[in-house]
C-alpha cells in the first residue's frame, strides 16, 4: 500500500525517534510505499525550535521523501494556527491509499477532505500527542485553542477517519473528553523504540558514555536522564542536587538542552564528579547512554524517551501522571507520586541499596521489552 504521513500540527525532525519518524520508517520496512508532508519546523543543533527558510523535497536518512511544505505566510500567528499552503497536488502525484495525519491541531486539512471525496477508498489515521501535561495548560489554550479550533478540525476531519489513536492513555482521554471524539473511534497506540537502533546498540561496544570521560566499566553505579530541560522539568535540577548531597557510589550524567533561564542554576549543580553533564546528544548517542546505564530516571514530564527506554529494557524511576503508566509492567518502573528532593531520594536509594528490588526491576523491564517494538505498533497503526 502507499501510506502518506502529514505531519503538520508540530514540528518534524529528521534522524531521531520521535513518532513521526519511527511509524514511516517502519511502514517502510513492513514493505509499504511510504511519503511524508511535513511542516518547516524542526529542531536547531542544541534542541530547539527552528525552522526551514524554503520549502524542500528530499529523501530522509530511511530513503524516504520528505516534502517541506510553507506556511501562507510569515506571520507568528499564522505559524501558531498551522496555516499552509495548498499541498493537495503532493498528496495527488502520491496518491496515497492510506493518510495518516500525525496530530489533528492543524488548520490546513481541506486538501485532505478533498482527496478523500475524489478517492473514497482512501483510509485516514489520526494519532493525537496532546494532553494536560504538554498542552491547554491556561484558559487561552484550553478554552479557545482547544475547545473551539483544534476541536473543530477534529470534529472537520472524523467523519472521514477510520480511527484516531492516542499515544499515551491521557491522550486518548483528550481525543474523547476535549475534542468529543466518539469513544468507539478512539484507541491507544503506544510508541516505542528503533527496534534496529536498539540492536546496533546492544551489540557495539563502548568505552565512555557519549560526550563524557565517564567510562562504562566505571563501578559507579550510572544513572541517566535525558531530554530537555526546561521550567517544565525543574525536577532534574532537584535531581542533580540530591545526587550531590548523597554519599553513595553513584553518578548522574544529564542529557540535553537546557533553558537559557536554567542555565545558572543548572551550571551550579554540575560539579564534573556525581554529576556530569554531556550535552545534547544525537538520536544514536542517546539510545547508547540508555543502554549502557544502570537506572534511567524522568523526574519531570513525559518524554518521548520514556517509551524508548521501556524498548530498550532499563528499568526506570519516573514522575507519575494520570495517563502514563502504559509503561509499567509489574516491576519495572518505580513511579514518584511526590517530587519533592526528600521523595527523590528516597526512591533513588531504595532502587540502590536493595539490590533484590533492583535484579526484579532488571528482569521485568527485559521481559516488557517487546511491547514497544515499532514493527508491531506500525503493524497495528493501519488496521481498521
Amino acid at each position: 500500500m502507499r501510506i502518506l504521513h502529514v505531519c503538520l500540527a508540530a514540528f518534524y525532525i529528521d534522524n531521531y525517534s520521535y513518532q513521526e519518524n519511527l511509524l514511516p520508517k517502519y511502514h517502510k520496512v513492513n514493505g509499504h510505499q511510504v511519503e511524508i508532508i511535513a511542516s518547516l519546523q524542526t529542531f536547531d543543533k542544541n534542541g530547539e525550535a527552528a525552522y526551514f527558510g524554503n520549502e524542500s523535497r528530499y529523501k530522509n536518512e530511511n530513503g524516504i521523501w520528505v516534502n517541506r511544505i510553507n506556511y501562507i505566510n510569515n506571520w507568528s500567528i499564522i505559524k501558531k494556527l498551522r496555516i499552509y499552503k495548498n499541498y493537495f497536488s503532493i498528496i495527488e502525484q502520491f496518491k496515497p491509499d492510506i493518510i495518516f495525519l500525525h496530530g489533528c491541531q492543524f488548520s490546513t486539512v481541506k486538501p485532505i477532505i478533498k482527496y478523500k471525496m475524489k478517492n473514497p477508498n482512501v483510509k485516514i489515521f489520526v494519532d493525537n500527542h496532546a494532553d494536560f501535561s504538554n498542552s491547554a495548560t491556561n484558559w487561552l489554550s484550553l478554552e479557545i485553542l482547544h475547545k473551539k479550533i483544534w476541536k473543530r478540525k477534529a470534529q472537520l476531519i472524523n467523519q472521514y477517519t477510520e480511527k484516531f489513536y492516542g499515544v499515551l492513555p491521557s491522550r486518548v482521554d483528550f481525543l474523547t473528553d476535549i475534542y468529543n471524539i466518539p469513544k468507539r473511534k478512539v484507541e491507544l497506540l503506544l510508541m516505542g523504540g528503533d527496534d534496529e537502533l536498539i540492536e546496533e546498540v546492544k551489540n557495539k561496544t563502548i568505552k565512555i558514555y557519549p560526550q563524557t570521560s565517564v567510562p562504562v566499566d566505571t563501578d559507579k553505579f550510572v544513572i541517566v536522564t535525558i531530554g530537555k530541560i526546561d521550567e517544565a522539568k525543574l525536577e532534574v535540577l532537584q535531581l542533580m542536587e540530591v545526587i550531590k548531597s548523597i554519599e553513595e557510589n553513584i553518578i548522574l550524567i544529564v542529557y540535553g538542552s537546557v533553558s537559557i533561564n536554567l542555565k545558572e542554576r543548572f551550571n551550579k549543580n554540575v560539579d564534573n564528579f556525581s554529576v556530569v553533564y554531556g550535552g545534547w546528544l544525537n538520536n544514536r548517542d542517546a539510545y547508547q547512554a540508555i543502554y549502557n546505564s544502570n537506572l534511567v530516571i524522568f523526574p519531570g514530564r513525559h518524554s518521548v524517551y520514556w517509551e524508548i527506554t521501556a524498548a530498550i529494557g532499563k528499568p526506570m524511576i519516573v514522575k507519575y501522571w494520570k495517563g502514563t503508566t502504559h509503561i509499567k509492567d509489574k516491576d519495572n518502573v518505580f513511579f514518584l507520586e511526590d517530587t519533592s528532593n526528600k521523595n527523590i531520594q528516597k526512591a533513588l536509594l531504595k532502587v540502590y541499596n536493595n539490590q533484590d528490588m533492583y535484579i526484579d526491576m532488571l528482569k521485568n523491564a527485559a521481559e516488557f521489552a517487546h511491547h514497544f517494538k515499532y514493527s508491531e505498533i506500525a503493524k497495528k497503526s493501519i488496521k481498521s
